[in-house]
Parts: C-alpha cells; sequence; structure tokens
C-alpha cells in the first residue's frame, strides 16, 4: 500500500470537523463539554480550524478516573471541545488507512468485528478437534501504558508521510506516557502498534489459528511443542520490535480439559460455548440489589444470548421477576 499523504487539510476542514462533531456528540448531548460547545458551535470549529492550520493546537489536559471492572485500569478523559472532535475528525480520514493495514485475526476497533465476530471465528476454528488441541493463551503486560513512542512514530511513517498530518499525530502520541486508554484515537493506534506482530505471526511463522483481542492473544495447533517454540519467540519479537513484554501468567494446555476462556466466553469443542463465570456474577448481583433496569437486563440478554445459557436466562428472569413482585 502507497504511503498517505496530503491529507492533513481534509482533516482539518471546517466540513470534515463539523461531521467529526456530530459523532463525537452521540449519547453524550447532556455532558457539559457540549452544551458549553453549543454556546457558539460554527465559531468554535472556525477557531478549531484555524487553531490547527497554524498548528497552535495542543492536546489539553487529562482527568483520569478508575474503573474496576472487568479489572481495574486508569482511564484519561480529554475536553468534548477541542480534543474529542480532534480525534473523530482524524479518524473520519485514518479509519480506512489503518484498517487495510490489520490482518483478518484481529478483531478490536474494527467495524463489522468485534467481541462476538471474535468468538464466532474461533468457534469456527474449533470445530477442527484434532488441528486445535492445545491452546495458547496470553496478554501483553501493561500494554497501553508500555507502548513506544518512538517506535510507534516509525511504524507511522512507514504508511504516512504527509508532514502536517505526522506533526499532529505526533502531539497527541506525545500528550501522556504510552497510549491512554480512553482516547477515541489510542485504541486504533494500540491495534496498529501489533499489527506487523500479526502480519509476521500469519505470513513469516505461518500460524494457522491465531486471534488477537486487543492485547489478549490466542493460538491453537495440534502440537504442544510447536506452541512452546513459538512463544519463545513471539517474546523475542515483543521485545525487540516493539519493547513489549508477555504477562508471566501465559498458559498453554490442552483445550479438551478446561476450554478456551476469551472475549467472555469459554470455548469447548464443537461449540459448547459458556458465558464467562465474573459476568454471570455481575448480571446476579445486579438483580440481586435490584439494580437491572430494563436497559440492563437488555444488554446482558444479548450477550448470553451468545452461548450455551438458555437455563441459566430462565433462571435470572424469574429471580427478577420475583423480586419486582416482592
Amino acid at each position: 500500500m502507497k504511503r498517505l499523504g496530503n491529507v492533513f487539510y481534509d482533516i482539518i476542514s471546517v466540513e470534515n470537523l463539523k461531521k467529526a462533531e456530530r459523532k463525537a456528540r452521540k449519547g453524550k448531548g447532556d455532558q457539559y463539554g457540549v452544551k458549553l460547545f453549543d454556546k457558539d458551535p460554527e465559531g468554535n470549529l472556525q477557531a478549531l480550524h484555524e487553531m490547527l492550520a497554524c498548528k497552535m493546537y495542543k492536546t489539553s489536559a487529562y482527568s483520569t478516573f478508575k474503573i474496576f471492572e472487568p479489572k481495574e485500569r486508569e482511564v484519561f478523559r480529554l475536553p468534548y471541545y477541542p480534543d474529542r472532535i480532534v480525534h473523530h475528525a482524524i479518524m473520519n480520514v485514518l479509519e480506512g488507512m489503518f484498517v487495510k493495514c490489520f490482518t483478518s485475526n484481529s478483531y478490536s476497533c474494527i467495524k463489522g468485528k468485534g467481541i462476538h465476530a471474535a468468538s464466532y471465528e474461533l468457534r469456527s476454528a474449533m470445530n477442527n478437534a484434532d488441528g486445535t488441541k492445545f491452546c495458547l493463551k496470553l496478554d501483553i503486560k501493561k500494554f497501553y501504558p508500555n507502548v513506544d513512542h518512538d517506535i510507534l512514530k516509525v511504524l507511522l511513517r512507514r504508511k504516512i508521510k504527509d508532514p502536517d498530518l505526522l506533526w499532529l499525530l505526533d502531539e497527541i502520541i506525545d500528550s501522556a506516557p504510552g497510549l491512554p486508554i480512553g482516547n477515541y484515537l489510542s485504541q486504533y493506534l494500540a491495534n496498529f502498534y501489533l499489527t506487523y506482530f500479526d502480519h509476521w505471526l500469519k505470513e513469516q511463522k505461518g500460524v494457522r489459528y491465531y486471534f488477537r483481542y486487543a492485547d489478549d492473544i490466542v493460538i491453537l495447533s495440534d502440537n504442544k511443542n510447536y506452541i512452546h517454540e513459538l512463544l519463545a519467540e513471539m517474546k523475542t519479537y515483543l521485545w525487540d520490535n516493539l519493547k513489549l513484554t508477555v504477562k508471566q501468567n501465559h498458559q498453554v494446555f490442552p483445550v479438551a480439559a478446561r476450554g478456551i476462556d476469551f472475549v467472555g466466553y469459554v470455548h469447548f469443542h464443537y461449540n459448547e460455548i459458556y458465558v464467562r463465570k465474573s459476568i454471570k456474577k455481575a448480571f446476579a448481583r445486579k438483580i440481586a440489589r435490584g439494580t437491572a433496569t430494563l436497559e440492563v437486563i437488555a444488554a446482558y440478554m444479548g450477550w448470553l444470548k451468545h452461548a450455551n445459557t438458555i437455563n441459566l436466562r430462565m433462571t435470572l428472569l424469574k429471580k427478577h421477576e420475583t423480586l419486582l413482585a416482592a
């Protein structure tokens, strides 16, 4: 693919900024930042255009907060204006470039893919029980905080030659250590950071059954020794090329013994699929506490219907009905 050039002024055009602002505000109309922006939307977008054109834009200060499910993480948050609009403006133009770089085995932040696509692709592979006897499951130690800015910039320059756009991307990248969780742009940059690793595994190492969602990785094979050898090579590649390390809790195990816990589901051969225990418990707790609104129930039922959970769904709904009647 040719390197991308001469797109900076497409990104910062007032028309594209308007489009980005419409996307950025979806579901957020009641937020203070949106209401503040709405006091002078035309003037604000014109000012943002001029700020970018003159290279006066600088990422605002972050605020942070912690989330505790599915695990404890520090989430970074930027103001609605100008920063979240800028991120959407960039992705309006660059999303297609990023998606073309990604392999078919990567599932996060890609339209038409996501958690359920990853799960169903894994299920399809596991219909070949003989070829998927053993699993390597791993993730990367503090992936987002450990993304190396200099390496990321070099990788971006393999695909982008527009110096103005590279200035803007560099400014955003250097605005926080690693890649800040919560930034709209971060999820694409994180996926891109690992994409050459994906290509190496698929095209040079010839790995047939490979699945990655963010930094959660599953590899299947009929040969346990092959998986151990591949793991050693993966560790070397990740450190030498990306300055990343594999978490010490990586596992190589027979699939039949315990199934594969991946993207919220536990997968066994021949479409025997269960929901991760922590998700079931979280749903049950919400029902027990009386905090399971109709929206919450619909969201969980949407999750549960993709697994073998008919009895579980009936039990939870009956419990909810009983509590409502009490």
